[in-house]
């Protein structure tokens, strides 16, 4: 029995420290096909209420991305990045990585069937950047609007509806129907004075508009990857 408890005890203050270990910035590079792919890692668990982190890549200009579904399991670690890199098609960039003896973070960075291996080491303390909240929106903009563009040659039509949800600011219904139906998960809405900005990192889209009482229109702009297109937005009903 005491040997037991010694192997439990044992075995939690290894998990623990691994654990502990993970936190922090790391910093490396992944091996691509004839080049190095920078990568700056930041791991927290503050206080034990669950792991967050986020991705600098600097080769594809992305900063600060969000990671998503963090796991730690010992020395075994596997996370993905939210939006950044990834696209509907061939999905979304993951990792996968331990903790070796000598305290650098290898593994892989995986995205879209291809496998790019890397190692990385600690730098000092996390710096996670925290993905920015939904906001409420004004009264005047809760409710359903409607608009019309034009992008690659076919018109869409596009549906919001806005609505508040107090503590947790808005949220949004967002339809795009050109030669199909297409629900867009949106991952922030927010407003600042008249300035609209709705935000799906999963499509990679975002429409920025300015909010007009007098015309009773949000006129913008819808942006998808390098692709832009001018947006009006009408209401049709109050909620």
């Amino acid at each position: 029995m005491l040997r037991l408890v010694a192997t439990i005890l044992f075995a939690s203050a290894a998990i623990c420290q691994a654990a502990e270990s993970a936190a922090g910035r790391w910093e490396g590079a992944a091996q691509i096909p004839g080049n190095e792919l920078r990568l700056i890692v930041d791991l927290s668990d503050e206080g034990g209420k669950g792991w967050t982190g986020s991705i600098i890549i600097p080769g594809f200009s992305v900063k600060g991305a969000e990671l998503v579904d963090l796991h730690v399991r010992g020395s075994d670690l596997d996370f993905a990045i939210k939006g950044a890199l990834g696209n509907e098609r061939s999905g979304r960039a993951e990792l996968k990585a331990h903790l070796t003896p000598d305290g650098h973070l290898a593994g892989d960075l995986k995205q879209g069937g291809n496998s790019a291996p890397f190692i990385l080491s600690k730098t000092g303390p996390a710096q996670v950047d925290l993905p920015p909240r939904s906001t409420a929106v004004a009264k005047e903009v809760e409710g359903e609007w409607k608009g019309d563009y034009e992008m690659m040659g076919y018109a869409r039509h596009a549906t919001l509806k806005f609505a508040n949800r107090g503590a947790e600011g808005a949220a949004l219904e967002f339809t795009i129907v050109g030669k199909k139906v297409n629900n867009v998960p949106v991952s922030l809405v927010t407003q600042d004075g008249d300035f609209v900005t709705v935000k799906s990192d999963e499509f990679g889209i975002t429409f920025e508009g300015r909010f007009s009482k007098q015309s009773g229109e949000i006129k913008g702009t819808l942006s998808q990857g390098a692709m832009e297109a001018p947006l009006v937005l009408k209401r049709t009903h109050d909620y």
